[in-house]
């Protein structure tokens, strides 16, 4: 299925709407005024052409979104994502080892500079099986120092010397669906940090699944990887290997992909990390028409054509339509929302 649509540059993401909880009838009856906060906040990636950063920062102006191919809409309000708490899962794919030698110590020094103790860390490995050594805790400098090394350490051996693997194998579309899961109710900004060289060996798991599924949980990927060589060339990610998949989930859940080599990897996890905090935050109402289930939501910035432009999926709960009818429910006034169209995203994966 295809989740998201292509605008030019400008990416579609997904909106998830879901029926409230109506009020318990056990509840005494209050006299009360029913004003709805109906705002949504879609973190968006957006970079140049080259993929840097754009300076200055763009005007809210130019930002406008459109669901479901409904008519354009300026948003509300954009502001930075700065440090708003997010829950980070890392996953660590042995392919990459290459990439790990100070790995412990490069992820320990985000903090304080790029995660504080509002933030919460989860870590994984692919080694034998998937190991967990740390379930969403306060970023902390010295565990994270210890939990990283946890999973490190031992893949750090002569080649023919690895421990032997008694467990079923876990693959990178297993794992990340895992994962995904694991991260769906957390609160904050949800990301994910993959370091692997891309390639699934074997997972029950579509890549495409996990792709449709990042997406409607909200879940920002970004990958770090090995780029191909050739001789003495480094050859950029193209559509024509099987890196693509990779790059496809992380794009399309609002992340990005960047290969580098051992001696950049620092640079790269700093890069990645500032991206995440660079992202912008759109605001905008509720569609004035809105209706439950999943919504494609793009977006396009004036003049940014050729702009890196990645959302990342949301969900927004709709009101229950006894409490809309209630006269003491202030509505909301459809022409300061956007309208959503009749193009509806499909559901279920190819």
């Amino acid at each position: 299925m295809k989740l998201l649509l292509f605008t030019g540059w400008a990416l579609s993401s997904v909106l998830g709407l879901m029926a409230q909880d109506t009020p318990s009838a056990h509840d005494e009856p209050v006299p009360t005024l029913h004003v709805y906060a109906d705002l949504v906040q879609m973190p968006t990636l957006v970079l140049s052409q080259n993929r840097k950063t754009i300076e200055p920062r763009i005007d809210e102006r130019r930002f406008s979104i459109r669901v479901d191919s409904g008519p354009w809409f300026q948003v509300t309000h954009v502001r930075p994502e700065g440090n708003d708490p997010v829950s980070l899962s890392i996953l660590l794919d042995p392919s990459a080892m290459d990439l790990m030698p100070n790995l412990s110590q490069e992820i320990a020094d985000l903090v304080p500079n790029f995660l504080a103790p509002r933030d919460h860390v989860s870590l994984y490995g692919l080694g034998c099986g998937l190991t967990r050594s740390l379930d969403d805790k306060p970023a902390d400098n010295a565990r994270l120092l210890d939990r990283v090394d946890a999973l490190v350490k031992p893949w750090m051996v002569p080649r023919g010397k690895e421990p032997h693997c008694t467990q079923q194998p876990v693959y990178l579309w297993d794992a990340l669906g895992f994962i995904a899961t694991q991260m769906k109710g957390l609160p904050g900004r949800r990301v994910i940090l993959v370091l692997s060289d891309g390639r699934d060996k074997g997972s029950v798991r579509k890549w495409n699944e996990v792709r449709a599924y990042v997406q409607v949980a909200g879940i920002a990927v970004f990958g770090i990887t090995m780029p191909l060589r050739s001789s003495s060339v480094i050859v950029p990610i193209s559509s024509g290997n099987d890196v693509y998949p990779f790059l496809s989930i992380c794009e399309l859940s609002g992340g990005i992909l960047m290969p580098t080599t051992p001696e950049l990897m620092e640079a790269t996890l700093l890069r990645a990390m500032a991206m995440l905090r660079e992202r912008y935050i759109l605001e905008f109402p509720r569609p004035s028409n809105s209706t439950q289930g999943v919504h494609g939501v793009e977006v396009r910035i004036a003049g940014g054509d050729k702009y890196y432009v990645r959302p990342t999926g949301v969900t927004v709960p709709l009101p229950d339509d006894s409490v809309l009818k209630d006269p003491t429910t202030v509505p909301s006034d459809p022409s300061r929302a956007p309208e959503q169209g009749n193009r509806r995203v499909l559901t279920r994966p190819e």
